[in-house]
């Protein structure tokens, strides 16, 4: 194959890996602007209060490395397309930096991910025991979700009813929210008999929620590591086939 051809054919597949790449970066960024800004979601508000800042993190890390890779992609395009040696060792380079984070942050997402789910069951229990709580109203909305997934997932507590026990903020000990039974009343706790309420505990739903968005983040991490291999031997390769006066010659 002539020189001309096999650098137009690694181009072709930089680019098209580059896409990918980026597109990969920008689920990335949008999953960290909806963990920053979606006040809908359970993890968010439990871990979005002045003691815990931990989506915080989590949002700041993701909206970094999205935006890096949106910008360095572009940098990629470029020095492929118009054939800048600078740009292709910057973008090579650039590669082999993000690989290493990359790679760090999966082993800490495999690492911490007990420690983080422990903490979300912990959470939940605390917006149990806080429910309804006169002093805490700036906490309503966690309850307001806590109440809507109660109501559509037809469970009640985390693991079961009898969880509600705990919580001192009812008028009387019978007492159960609302969203545990069947009652469209737009009322926190509602008087009703225990075997009218939902049995079941909505701990299944909630794990797997928990467990469903990890998987999105390990799939998307592990995604953009097997697209960086690809990037980084084709830029290699792209960079010693390059010309710098474009002339191309008959070898073959």
């Amino acid at each position: 194959m002539k020189v001309r051809d096999k650098t137009l054919l690694q181009k072709y597949y930089l680019n098209v890996f580059n896409g990918i790449f980026l597109a990969l970066g920008l689920m990335l960024l949008t999953f960290g602007l909806w963990l920053l800004f979606e006040r809908n979601n359970l993890f968010s508000v439990l871990f979005s209060s002045s003691k815990n800042e931990l989506v915080t993190y989590i949002s700041l890390i993701l909206l970094g490395i999205g935006s890096v890779i949106t910008f360095m992609s572009a940098i990629g395009f470029l020095g492929s397309v118009v054939e800048i040696k600078c740009l292709l060792v910057i973008y090579m380079i650039f590669q082999i930096l993000m690989f290493v984070i990359l790679m760090a942050i999966l082993v800490l997402i495999i690492m911490k991910k007990e420690e983080v789910y422990n903490q979300w069951n912990r959470r939940i229990d605390e917006v149990i025991s806080e429910y309804e709580n006169e002093s805490l109203a700036e906490r309503e909305p966690v309850w307001s979700i806590l109440n809507a997934v109660q109501h559509n997932m037809k469970c009640c507590g985390r693991y079961n009813a009898t969880q509600w026990e705990r919580n001192i903020n009812k008028k009387n000990s019978t007492q159960i929210p609302c969203s545990c039974t069947k009652s469209s009343l737009k009322k926190w706790f509602c008087d009703v008999p225990r075997n009218s309420t939902y049995s079941m505990g909505c701990e299944e739903y909630l794990n797997a929620w928990f467990e469903n968005n990890v998987l999105i983040l390990t799939a998307i991490t592990i995604s953009l590591l097997i697209t960086q291999i690809f990037l980084i031997t084709l830029t290699r390769r792209l960079f010693r086939n390059i010309r710098k006066d474009n002339i191309w010659p008959n070898e073959s």
